[in-house]
């Protein structure tokens, strides 16, 4: 056995499995996906540590997202292989790419082209030839449609286009502040409504990280 392959046991047995994950397929996919190759290269090794990899420089910073909040969302997801599913905040790809090895097809959106790019590339590199990366922001899909969407990233509501990109019956899973507190909901579409379910506590960046511009000093 590799170290890193070390790495995504040790993962699967301490982070996920103690955070209540026991989605058998969610569980092997995570156990086999190589994460270190979806972080900096710098810090390949602690791709495995429970906690955010940030990526990007400036004003406008992008995220990975820690190992166990992103396996207990897509178990509140309940993907299906034959599920359709788009991936909202894609960064590098690394969620992405597990969605792949659950459903049928997968999107992942990225807003960030240098990050897209670089999803795209490792996606073809590892094979993964049922997933397909979209810069952009929701407007970009036009009038596709799918079954679960994911967002990997907190936000203060959820869209409209949002809720409009889901099949009849779809799922939305998404962390939703309120005040200092996030969320994770399940949200299900049924003709015209919407219904939700909250279901667990978790913190998580924001989908649109803004960090403020570093102040001017004499």
């Amino acid at each position: 056995m590799t170290r890193f392959e070390q790495l995504r046991a040790n993962m699967v047995d301490n982070q996920l499995r103690t955070s209540g994950v026991t989605a058998r397929s969610l569980l092997a996919e995570m156990a086999k996906l190589p994460r270190e190759r979806f972080v900096p290269a710098d810090r390949q090794s602690v791709a495995y540590i429970d906690d955010i990899h940030w990526l990007g420089q400036g004003t406008r910073r992008r995220f990975i997202m820690a190992p166990a909040i992103l396996a207990k969302l897509l178990q509140l997801a309940e993907i299906t292989p034959d599920s359709t599913v788009l991936d909202i905040g894609a960064a590098t790809g690394y969620g992405t790419a597990v969605m792949a090895g659950l459903a049928s097809s997968v999107v992942g959106l990225e807003a960030d082209a240098d990050l897209a790019a670089a999803a795209t590339t490792t996606l073809k590199e590892l094979g993964i030839a049922n997933a397909s990366i979209v810069v952009g922001d929701i407007a970009a899909l036009g009038r596709a449609r799918f079954d679960v969407i994911i967002v990997q990233g907190a936000l203060d509501s959820v869209p409209d286009a949002m809720f409009e990109a889901l099949n009849e019956g779809g799922r939305l899973v998404a962390l939703i502040r309120s005040g200092s507190v996030s969320v994770a909901n399940v949200f299900v579409k049924t003709g015209k409504a919407i219904a939700a379910r909250g279901e667990f506590n978790a913190s998580l960046p924001a989908l649109d990280q803004v960090q403020p511009a570093p102040e001017f000093v004499f």
